[in-house]
């Protein structure tokens, strides 16, 4: 017992604020996972519930000197390279997981907890650059004391009254529920993993796979703007022209054989290796004659 409180009063110390700014979740209560990073920008060390979360900040903020708690040694060791590429394929699952976990607990018992508690007073929760700040200001503000019901709390204003913010609008692709595929006409929403998106001047198309969004593109290329696709393993909103993407894999995406996306050429590379993919593209390589091939099974 005193060296659980003893480790419990070394992280407060350690990380100042005890939540993570990802997800909310308590360092103190997952010190045997947390993980700490410093940020390209300022070498300023941030601190993590997991290494997926590190991953989630990697891509956003840019991160170096990644290393994870060992509980044996009771400090910070260096993540590996194969640690981290290994953590990259299992994010979509934790994600998804996740979000499975809020939706069915934690965004219910703090839509409760919030009416009741903080729904009367002035928070504004675009007013908070991250999660762990909304937290600390519900903490006193709302006067909730137990850790499971100020994470409900947290987690249902800063993902639910929140969805589609400026912050998460810049992370992932944000598809409305009446957007359609312009293409096939599925609801594109149902398929986060695989959204991609065409911006024009003054209107946006979104679709539920690249190869969807590639039949668009080829009768419809003037005057795009930019083009947005979900990387596989993250699911970040990334450049659809500066992105790899592999053809011929074993992975299906809503409308069967697609055109597997990945902002980092080493992903799409072991992603092909792992998939039993045919090969890795450029933007610039894809064809029309390519795309509509994908539909019967052949890859020129």
């Amino acid at each position: 017992m005193k060296k659980i409180i003893l480790i419990t009063a070394l992280a407060v110390l350690l990380f100042g604020s005890s939540w993570s700014s990802v997800s909310g979740l308590d360092i103190n209560e997952h010190i045997e996972t947390s993980c700490k990073a410093k940020l390209e920008a300022n070498d300023r060390i941030r601190f993590y519930a997991n290494i997926y979360e590190v991953l989630l900040d990697k891509e956003n903020l840019g991160l170096y000197d990644i290393k994870k708690y060992d509980n044996s040694l009771k400090k910070y060791i260096l993540v590996s390279k194969e640690e981290l590429e290994s953590a990259k394929k299992e994010l979509p699952k934790y994600l998804e997981t996740q979000k499975r976990v809020n939706k069915k607990r934690y965004y219910p018992m703090g839509k409760k907890i919030y009416k009741k508690k903080c729904q009367k007073l002035d928070i504004d929760v675009e007013d908070f650059i991250n999660i762990a700040d909304l937290k600390e200001e519900l903490q006193s503000t709302c006067n909730i004391t137990d850790e499971t019901h100020l994470q409900a709390v947290s987690l249902y204003m800063w993902d639910v009254l929140r969805e589609g913010g400026v912050i998460a609008k810049e992370a992932r692709i944000h598809v409305t529920h009446d957007e359609k595929c312009p293409v096939c006409g599925m609801y594109v929403y149902k398929y986060p993993k695989w959204a991609a998106q065409i911006y024009y001047h003054d209107k946006h198309y979104s679709f539920d796979g690249v190869k969807d969004m590639m039949k668009w593109y080829f009768d419809h290329k003037e005057g795009i703007d930019k083009i947005m696709v979900s990387d596989y393993y993250s699911m970040l909103a990334v450049d659809g022209k500066k992105t790899y993407y592999v053809i011929g894999s074993d992975t299906y995406g809503p409308m069967g054989h697609e055109l597997v996306p990945f902002e980092s050429l080493s992903d799409a590379q072991n992603f092909l290796k792992d998939h039993r993919g045919k090969r890795v593209l450029k933007f610039e390589d894809i064809t029309k004659e390519m795309v509509y091939a994908l539909d019967n099974g052949k890859f020129l």
